[in-house]
C-alpha cells in the first residue's frame, strides 16, 4: 500500500515507537530491573511501576533532560519496591537510555525519508519535557509539531491531544495518519477522530488483531517505506 492521496502529515507516538520497536516503557524496563537483580513478579513490578509513573507525571517537569527524568522515575519505582540503592537507579537508568537513543538514531533514518514527503510529528502522554527530550534526540529538526499530554491537558486517547495536534498543522483529521504502539491509547485514540492508523506491532505481541478490519500493522518504522512511500 502506499499513503492516500491526501494525506499531508504522520504523526507518531514517542515511547514505545521512536523509541522501540512497539515495547511500552513499563514492559521494556521489566528485564533490566531483573537483570540487576530486583527480585519482584510482574504484578508488583507493575503496581510499583505507576507509582513511579504517576509521581513523574505530577511534577511535570519542562525543564528536566531526558535521563533527568528517567532517574526520577526508576528512583520512585525502586522507592515503591522498598529498594534504595543510587548505584541501582543509575546504571537501569543509563542501560534503558542508551537502548532509546540507540533505536531512535537508526529511525531518524527512515524519519528523513519521510519528511522529505510529508510533515511529521509527534503526539506523546508525557511528562511536559517532551520538547527537551527530542531536541536532545535529535528529532526536532525533522517535526513540525510536538505535543506533549503534561503540556495540554488532555492524555491519549481522547481525540482532543490528537486535535491540538491538526489544529496546530490547519490539517483535517483525514490528511493525517498516526502511528503508535498502544492499541487502547494511540489505534483508539485516531479512530474516535477519524485519522488513520498504522499499529506498530512487537514481534512478542503475540497474535495482534487491528481495531479496526484492514488496518495496516507494521513490526518496525522501517516498514513504513512500504506503508507509506
Amino acid at each position: 500500500m502506499a499513503a492516500a492521496p491526501q494525506t499531508k502529515a504522520i504523526l507518531f507516538d514517542f515511547g514505545g515507537t521512536l523509541d522501540a520497536d512497539g515495547v511500552a516503557w513499563k514492559d521494556r524496563f521489566y528485564p533490566f530491573y531483573l537483570a540487576e537483580h530486583v527480585a519482584v513478579d510482574r504484578d508488583r513490578y507493575d503496581q510499583a511501576y505507576y507509582v513511579g509513573d504517576d509521581a513523574l507525571v505530577a511534577r511535570g517537569f519542562s525543564d528536566y533532560s531526558f535521563r533527568e527524568s528517567l532517574l526520577f522515575q526508576i528512583t520512585g519505582v525502586l522507592k515503591a519496591l522498598n529498594v534504595a540503592d543510587a548505584r541501582v537507579a543509575s546504571r537501569l537508568c543509563d542501560r534503558f537510555l542508551q537502548d532509546s537513543l540507540e533505536k531512535i538514531r537508526s529511525n531518524l533514518v527512515i524519519l528523513r525519508e519521510l519528511s522529505a514527503r510529508f510533515r511529521l510529528g509527534i503526539i506523546s502522554n508525557f511528562y511536559g519535557n517532551l520538547e527537551r527530550v527530542c531536541l536532545e534526540c535529535g528529532l526536532t529538526p525533522l517535526m513540525s509539531v510536538l505535543v506533549d499530554s503534561a503540556r495540554v491537558g488532555f492524555t491519549k486517547p481522547d481525540p482532543r491531544i490528537f486535535q491540538a495536534a491538526l489544529t496546530q498543522l490547519q490539517l483535517d483529521p483525514r490528511e493525517a495518519v498516526f502511528v503508535g504502539d498502544s492499541l487502547p491509547r494511540d489505534m483508539e485514540g485516531a479512530k474516535r477522530l477519524g485519522m488513520p492508523h498504522i499499529w506498530l506491532v512487537s514481534d512478542h505481541s503475540g497474535a495482534a488483531v487491528p481495531c479496526c478490519p484492514g488496518d495496516p500493522m507494521i513490526r518496525s518504522l522501517a516498514d513504513l517505506r512500504e506503508a507509506l512511500l
